[in-house]
């Protein structure tokens, strides 16, 4: 399991009997991540340039899995793994040492790992990948082709794709989990949302700013979020630096919240990062804006560590940074105050602010 604040479950007091026992369900592929930091400039073709720092961990869905597990949510991920020491890596990273529950994945013989390596400099990344599509297991009784038929879950997160739905998103909706969905680039040019077919599953939909524009023909973010919530109960459209702006169609209810201002090393990952702790503060039933701003502060978190998966924040680095940001003489009431539910979740005393995880990296079978 992570080495997180014992006790904390944001789902406390929530839990029933008869509820399932996992709190989100995904799936996707896992990428080997290679991440190099510490580079003053991009690459230059025809040179060799050498990064000040290394880290290497699971990577893709694996992000967004870590990202949930570090905030208490028992979560089940489906995906295939390859036979190689990459693979055997991953899979062990996530089930002994973020206690992910991978029942519904799979390790294919003679397949081997997908591998993105990452180049982070001035605040982005540069990212080189490289993977063929793993074939899927088929269930022994005939059934659906993996992973059709997932866990009875509270929730699943599921990433949009124009032209192309999955068969267990409206399983798992029929089943009861509230879908959360966010979208990648359209490199058909099209813009469609009805070409979004599992759109009409979701729950909630989390584009960023610029997505957001181009499914809805608008150009400013926040109405582009009333748009979607005529589609969806609930639309997220991040703004980047700005924060996040969301509606909620039940409601009628709309909040913002500012971003946190940090020093990014890496953004790799911080979308993720963000889904998940917006996940979690859906599931517990905090306020809208309570809900943005504690999503916005776990992905500000992670970027200030490099990394994917590796720089997903617990409990534990919540609260360190809230403990130690309430020492700032100059900082602003009214921010304050934004963050004060954190009072009823945290303990009282945490560890000093900064906090480092351990860094994994492969060939090393003992902590260093």
């Amino acid at each position: 399991m992570s080495a997180d604040i014992p006790g904390i479950d944001p789902l406390d007091g929530l839990r029933a009997p008869q509820d399932p026992d996992c709190d989100v369900f995904l799936t996707g592929t896992v990428f080997l991540d290679i991440i190099f930091t510490g580079l003053d400039s991009a690459p230059v073709r025809g040179t060799e340039s050498w990064a000040r720092g290394m880290g290497s961990s699971p990577g893709g869905v694996a992000n967004m899995a870590t990202a949930l597990a570090r905030l208490g949510l028992h979560t089940s991920l489906a995906a295939a793994f390859g036979d190689d020491h990459y693979g055997e890596y991953c899979w062990d990273a996530l089930e002994q040492g973020e206690g992910i529950d991978l029942s519904m994945s799979h390790t294919v013989p003679g397949w081997h790992s997908p591998v993105t390596v990452s180049m982070a400099y001035e605040g982005e990344r540069t990212m080189v990948s490289h993977g063929h599509e793993a074939p899927g297991p088929t269930v022994p009784d005939g059934g659906p082709d993996f992973p059709c038929c997932p866990p009875r879950a509270r929730a699943a997160v599921a990433s949009l794709a124009p032209g192309r739905g999955e068969p267990w998103v409206a399983t798992a909706a029929r089943n009861g989990a509230r879908i959360f969905a966010d979208v990648g680039w359209d490199e058909t040019g099209r813009w469609d949302l009805d070409a979004l077919v599992d759109l009409e599953h979701c729950q909630a939909f989390l584009p960023n700013a610029e997505e957001a524009m181009r499914y809805t023909r608008t150009d400013c973010p926040r109405a582009a979020a009333h748009a979607l919530a005529e589609r969806v109960p609930l639309a997220v459209v991040t703004l980047g630096a700005e924060g996040a702006y969301a509606v909620d169609s039940a409601s009628g209810q709309s909040a913002e919240v500012p971003a946190i201002e940090v020093e990014a090393l890496d953004p790799t990952g911080a979308g993720d990062v963000f889904v998940a702790g917006f996940v979690t503060g859906t599931l517990a039933d905090w306020p809208l804006a309570d809900r943005l701003a504690f999503a916005g502060l776990t992905a500000a978190l992670s970027v200030q560590e490099f990394g994917g998966s590796l720089s997903a924040p617990g409990w534990e680095e919540v609260a360190a940074w809230w403990q130690r940001i309430r020492t700032f003489a100059d900082q602003d009431p009214a921010a304050l105050r934004r963050y004060a539910f954190l009072d009823d979740l945290l303990p009282a005393a945490a560890r000093p602010w900064p906090l480092r995880r351990a860094v994994p990296t492969i060939g090393f079978r003992h902590p260093v």
